[in-house]
Parts: structure tokens; sequence; C-alpha cells
């Protein structure tokens, strides 16, 4: 099941990113699938937890064909096809050698790794993808509200995601003494 929502978040970000228009807080720029691309990393680190860091590479790439396979048939550009894939893999490969390398609880390898790929996520899409740079859809004046609505929104998911994953954890260590 990790496996699959893991996948399933990646081509549902692409969906709602590009069936929906952003939304607009303050300043703040926030395409739909934000959220969504904010939960694969918790999943992808589930992912990592259970399969380890090698297989989580092939799901990595597997994700990155699905990924680059919706957007295409969603009718992107090629450019923001490209940048899609390009922050993804930065993202995930960062967010991947992270979790795998802190000698922290579960939680804190989430939360952590989740921040840094969130970061990454963001600023290389909307850089590569969005800016004068890339497809031209924003000004370089509105680049770095975009990144910082991203990460703002990923930041907050990552948090979620490391909370409910220590109360699992608390709950679970509860129960074994229990038994």
């Amino acid at each position: 099941m990790r496996i699959l929502f893991y996948l399933l978040s990646i081509v549902i970000a692409n969906v709602v990113t590009a069936r929906f228009a952003p939304m607009h807080f303050g300043i703040f720029i926030i395409p739909m699938g934000t959220i969504f691309v904010g939960a694969t990393f918790i999943f992808r680190d589930m992912v990592q937890n259970k399969y380890g860091r090698s297989k989580t590479y092939l799901f990595i790439f597997t994700a990155l064909i699905l990924s680059a396979l919706a957007s295409y048939l969603l009718g992107d550009t090629l450019m923001i096809v490209a940048a899609s894939a390009v922050s993804f893999l930065i993202a995930e490969t960062a967010d991947t050698e992270i979790y795998s390398r802190l000698k922290l609880p579960i939680a804190w390898r989430v939360f952590y790794s989740g921040i840094v790929g969130g970061f990454l996520d963001s600023a290389v899409f909307v850089i590569i993808g969005l800016s004068p740079l890339g497809a031209g859809f924003m000004p370089w004046e509105a680049v770095p509200a975009a990144i910082v609505g991203q990460v703002l929104v990923k930041t907050l998911l990552q948090m979620i995601g490391a909370l409910m994953i220590s109360q699992v954890k608390i709950i679970n260590e509860t129960q074994s003494i229990i038994k």
C-alpha cells in the first residue's frame, strides 16, 4: 500500500496542478497539487523505511516516469514536463539521502528530509518551469512568492506527517508494553 500511495500521490499532484488554477494567499502563489507533492515525501519515506534505500530508487524512477507521462498526457508544455522531472529527481534524491543519513527517530527524519526535499522541489520547478528562464508563465518578481508559498504548504504537511508518525509510534509502543 505504501508504494501505491506514493505513486498515486505523484500522479494526483500532476492532475490537480494541471486542472486547477493556483491558489493565491496574499503574495503567495500555491499550485493546487502542492498538497499532494508534500505528501509524496512522507509516502516516499514510508516506502524507504520498509523496503530500504536501494529499492526506493527503483520506486523513484518508476514515479518519475509516471509523473512525466501524466504531465505530458495532461497537455503540459515540454518545458513544464522537463521541469517537473528534474525537480522531482533532485528533490526525491535529496529526501532519500537525508532520510538515510539522519540518526534520529523516524518522525524527525521525515520532517527534516521532507523540508529539504520540498524546498528543492519548489525552487527548481518554479525556476526551470514557470519563470522566464522556462515556460515564462510568471515574471521574475513573482518567483520568490511562488517558491515560498509552496515551501510553506509542504513544510506544514511535513509537520503534520511527522506528528502523525510520532503518534502512531507511541500507540504501537504502548500496545506492545500492555501485551
